[in-house]
């Protein structure tokens, strides 16, 4: 590794609860000199989100123990083009004598073409990526397939290192024609520590404080209540599974709700479905001790952190194929544990299989929790310190 030690400035659209953990070791790296510069503060205030339908503020810190400011937003605040306008990036990049950009803000945003141009115009290496694993998209318009396969190459090859979050992603960087040393791999990834420590804490009283018996078999739903999610899936899964003593949680808010509700008492199943809303950060370690098993039926989830949540909690996880995280967290673990996107009685025939064995299922506990050590925040950091060093070393000419 270089001996030099990096100044790198990370723009990011908003503050997210996965990667302030990451900041915060990254801000003690000896290689980096880390700092963060926040085009809103969503996510770290008190705020309406749509897709839960409720106000969200997270119950754990997430400005601590890393530089950061707040580069101020001139734009609507809104999804589209104008919704991140943060023309201070431009002196701030432009003075401030940084070896690296990394761009969170998404490339569809005005204030990711501001650093581009004034990481540019400065000679600042600026890396960015996606954590897209295939050229679909979430909303189904295939048109936009035949736009990204001539677009992306063109809008990727802008950066001096492409960061891809899985293997899968990597695996579309390549297929688009990027050599692989163009490439990191930035692992999604928590505070694995963190998750250990509050789940082991939480391990004696868990079933209580959930009111759940010592003798249910447990499924969780974990996620908000959005049509890509597919917990219609799981739900109808779960009847045509018939299982005995079992109790089905779902973990999250969202416009589908409602209507999942009324279909569990349509299925005669309402007796054994529980709906606790949204549950913040610091109560999710009780909730996946307390699961035998956390389920993710997503036909759209470029990764799926709450697998790496999940997991590190000692709780196993089944899920889509379509689900990016089955790849680089589940199938090397428990392939079995993964179905095809949809296919709702392979879903139920799986849930039947491992309700009936839950003293192996117990004995997964320690497997997944061990597993977690193979994909880190250490190793984001590591990995990003790396990419780093590539693009710092790469002259164009």
């Amino acid at each position: 590794m270089n001996k030099h030690r990096f100044r790198v400035l990370v723009i990011a659209s908003h503050v997210v609860q996965y990667t302030a953990s990451v900041f915060r070791r990254a801000a003690v790296h000896p290689s980096v000199e880390f700092h963060v510069a926040y085009c809103s503060l969503r996510g770290a205030e008190a705020g309406h989100d749509a897709e839960f339908g409720s106000i969200i503020q997270w119950d754990v810190p997430l400005l601590d123990g890393y530089e950061w400011i707040e580069v101020k937003n001139k734009g609507s605040g809104s999804d589209s083009f104008w919704g991140l306008f943060n023309p201070q990036l431009w002196s701030l990049i432009r003075k401030g004598g940084f070896d690296a950009v990394i761009c969170f803000t998404g490339y569809i945003k005005a204030s990711f073409w501001i650093a581009y141009f004034a990481a540019k115009c400065s000679g600042t290496r600026f890396l960015f990526g996606t954590d897209a694993t295939t050229l679909g998209p979430r909303g189904g318009q295939h048109w936009k397939v035949k736009v990204k396969k001539y677009l992306w190459p063109q809008l990727f090859g802008l950066a001096d290192q492409i960061l891809v979050p899985s293997s899968s992603g990597r695996d579309l960087m390549l297929a688009l024609g990027f050599p692989n040393e163009r490439i990191t791999v930035t692992p999604y990834s928590v505070d694995n520590e963190w998750w250990i420590k509050q789940s082991l804490a939480a391990e004696p009283d868990s079933r209580a404080r959930w009111n759940i018996k010592s003798d249910e078999f447990v499924i969780l739903f974990c996620a908000k209540l959005q049509k890509w999610k597919r917990p219609f899936d799981l739900l109808r899964a779960f009847a045509h599974a018939n299982l005995n003593r079992a109790q089905l949680i779902f973990a999250g808010d969202g416009p589908l709700r409602a209507e999942l509700e009324s279909e569990a008492s349509a299925l005669g199943i309402d007796s054994r479905v529980r709906f606790l809303g949204f549950i913040n950060q610091s109560q999710l370690p009780s909730l996946y001790t307390v699961a035998d098993v956390m389920v993710l039926p997503s036909e759209y989830e470029p990764f799926g952190v709450v697998v790496n949540e999940a997991m590190c909690c000692g709780c196993p996880v089944v899920s889509s194929d379509s689900v990016g995280a089955s790849r680089d967290l589940i199938a090397t673990v428990t392939p079995e544990f993964i179905y095809s996107c949809g296919d709702t009685t392979s879903l139920a025939n799986i849930l039947l299989k491992i309700s009936k064995k839950r003293d192996q299922l117990k004995g997964l506990r320690s497997v997944v929790r061990t597993h977690m050590s193979s994909w880190s925040t250490e190793q984001n950091i590591n990995a990003t310190v790396d990419a780093v060093s590539r693009a710092v070393a790469r002259r164009k000419f």
